[in-house]
């Protein structure tokens, strides 16, 4: 069963989701990240820029099937589907809703902002986990 971890009290998802990217791939741990489309072109913008010495090596995989071998081997996936990284262990969601397919994951982080709105919805998303028999973890982000 997918262990469902939700961090939350987060002032910017997207930061968040970079040091938490750089940290799984210093670990050597692959990660696919989904959310909305604007989202994910967010995060690719700061993947690229976050760091001043540093890249984070990542691919877009709007689509089924990702191209070459090299990108297949990329540590981060972003994803608009869920279902098109169930080859890596770690799905992290800054969406606001249930990531289908998020079952074929080892691991799930729910990424929740400090926002009214997006700490409502993440609210909704663990009370759907529970519905379906999982035990999410909170993780407190201290601010």
């Amino acid at each position: 069963m997918t262990e469902v971890e939700f961090h939350v009290n987060v002032s910017d998802r997207v930061q968040y989701a970079c040091r938490l990217l750089r940290k799984a791939s210093r670990k050597g741990v692959r990660v696919a990240v989904t959310g909305s489309f604007s989202t994910l072109n967010e995060l690719d913008r700061h993947l690229w820029s976050f760091e001043a010495e540093e890249f984070l090596p990542h691919v877009r995989v709007p689509c089924a099937g990702v191209g070459n071998s090299g990108q297949r081997r990329s540590p981060v996936w972003l994803v608009d589907d869920a279902s098109l990284g169930l080859e890596l262990a770690v799905l992290v969601n800054l969406g606001d809703e249930l990531a289908a397919g998020f079952e074929g994951y080892k691991r799930l982080i729910e990424v929740v902002s400090d926002d009214d709105a997006e700490r409502d919805a993440g609210r909704q998303r663990w009370k759907q986990y529970l519905a379906r028999g999982y035990l999410p973890r909170k993780h407190e982000v201290a601010s």
